[in-house]
């Protein structure tokens, strides 16, 4: 077919055809092809690395129990390569060799911080991995902080029971540690490669480059921040976590709002409190969770403890969480592995119904209701350090989203906690301050002063973890009830049952 040029004339309409050869067509395309062959490489080039670095992907585990072990909640590094946002640690590479390149620092490895690794598996339960940002990140998941593990002996084999408080877990060290080593010198693209390698890992010509030309330098700049903001916690006057505890809300005031912690008051910096269990949550819907009682709804507890995680509004995994709450939902508490004399817990049984039940069994008047501090009288740093102001701040998160916080308050005491899977729970209080159900039902001043936590035998008579042997003291970390935040006083419920009685409840209570 002919093309047609139309020209407009004062006498009408001239209409000149052009006609163009089959050969005229076919040089037009070659050229047209000879022009942008030349750019079909970049083209691919510049999409591949558009892919290579936009894409976000993780390992799906089908089985619940591993998603919670192993199952990325978007903690890892997200956003984008020039303004990346969220996750506290660096990337997988970088994270597995630490210790291996700083062995002075961490002589015993992960592991050594009470960190739990099952066979098969390179990273600890706690540890996920996902491609973010053109490389394998890792992140901290809710099963850091909620997997402990119980021995019946020194020679026996580890129980690992997911959703129990992590009692062995060091986590400021950890980060201590994590922070310490990624700023060190010797943390450079060759000897992380190198390291990577020796351990068995291909490292791929691109990664090589990648990691030489953006990962290491990019990783100094985060880690520097991360230190600038919550090193004044983890380095400063205050008194040390230990193992089993967090400060739940002061990392996240500086690291989720950039507050400048050396401008807040010294005690609201003193908040550690232990982990606690996450198992039988649908009846605790509704209660007051966390240990002062500032949330009603699981939900938004369970998204709040993710961006303690190192989670942001922007790299958050909504699905991944859901899985999770779905599971923990009915997970039921762990039985006690060992054995019960089933005469003294029938007595014990109508001791708990008299004394515990009305703040502390499901359906207790007031159970899941804050007790004032007036009244429990424990210490009160915990309480203190979670302040109005960040309440009102935490309210200003995911805005106009159905994920924006309405549950959070400031409250005046502590709540009162159902006791399910009690016996998996110690050392006892919201503190950690007091090491078994036995001492808690003494008078505060025959509660021991100094104790050792962190060591997973149990004590079948106290009902709590064995801290009196030279092994216990080896493997845990000393706590000093004198310390600002580490008092054992207070919660004198049941302290004047006569000693026989005393035990009766005390083996009631391992059946919960």
């Amino acid at each position: 077919m002919p093309d047609e040029m139309v020209i407009k004339t004062g006498e009408g309409k001239l209409v000149d055809e052009i006609y163009s050869s089959p050969v005229d067509q076919w040089q037009h395309n070659v050229r047209r092809w000879l022009i942008l062959i030349p750019l079909l490489p970049l083209i691919i080039i510049v999409g591949y690395l558009i892919w290579y670095f936009t894409s976000d992907r993780t390992e799906y585990h089908a089985d619940i129990q591993e998603h919670f072990k192993y199952g990325s909640i978007g903690s890892e590094p997200g956003g984008n390569i020039f303004t990346p946002v969220g996750g506290v640690l660096p990337p997988y590479l970088v994270f597995k060799t630490l210790p291996k390149v700083c062995p002075d620092k961490l002589p015993g490895g992960y592991a050594s911080l009470g960190l739990i690794f099952e066979p098969g598996h390179d990273m600890p339960i706690g540890i996920s991995r996902r491609w973010r940002l053109g490389v394998e990140q890792v992140g901290v998941n809710c099963a850091a902080c909620h997997t402990g593990t119980v021995r019946e002996s020194p020679g026996s084999q580890p129980i690992i029971v997911l959703g129990m408080p992590a009692h062995e877990f060091d986590i400021e060290k950890f980060f201590q540690f994590v922070l310490s080593c990624s700023l060190d010198d010797r943390v450079t693209a060759d000897n992380v490669i190198a390291k990577a390698e020796e351990s068995g890992d291909h490292v791929s010509l691109m990664q090589k480059l990648v990691f030489k030309t953006a990962i290491i330098p990019l990783l100094k700049l985060q880690t520097l921040s991360l230190q600038n903001r919550i090193g004044p916690l983890l380095n400063g006057p205050y008194p040390a976590w230990g193992r089993g505890r967090v400060d739940t809300f002061n990392p996240y005031k500086a690291v989720q709002f950039n507050w400048n912690l050396d401008e807040l008051p010294h005690a609201e910096l003193i908040g550690a409190a232990d982990f606690p269990s996450l198992w039988n949550q649908h009846p605790r819907e509704g209660m007051h969770l966390h240990w002062d009682g500032n949330n009603t709804s699981v939900d938004e507890r369970n998204l709040s403890a993710s961006l303690g995680a190192g989670v942001t509004p922007v790299t958050v995994d909504h699905a991944s969480l859901q899985r999770i709450h779905d599971w923990i939902w009915t997970l039921p508490p762990p039985k006690y592995p060992f054995a019960i004399d089933q005469t003294r817990s029938a007595r014990g049984k109508a001791i708990f119904d008299s004394e515990c039940a009305g703040c502390h069994s499901f359906g207790g008047a007031k159970t899941g209701t804050v007790e004032s501090l007036a009244s429990v009288n424990t210490d009160p740093y915990r309480l203190n350090s979670y302040t109005y102001e960040f309440a009102t701040a935490q309210a200003g998160l995911f805005p106009d989203s159905q994920y924006r916080f309405t549950h959070f308050s400031k409250t005046g005491g502590y709540a009162n906690q159902p006791l399910d899977g009690i016996w998996a729970r110690a050392p006892y209080l919201h503190n950690g301050s007091v090491p078994s159900l036995s001492d808690l039902l003494n008078d505060p001043a025959d509660r021991p002063r100094q104790f050792v936590r962190g060591y997973d035998v149990y004590d079948q008579q106290k009902v709590g973890f064995v801290q009196d042997t030279p092994e216990a003291r080896n493997a845990g970390f000393l706590y000093d009830t004198s310390i600002p935040g580490n008092g054992n006083g207070g919660h004198l419920f049941g302290t004047k049952l006569p000693a026989d009685q005393k035990r009766d409840l005390i083996e009631f209570m391992k059946t919960l």
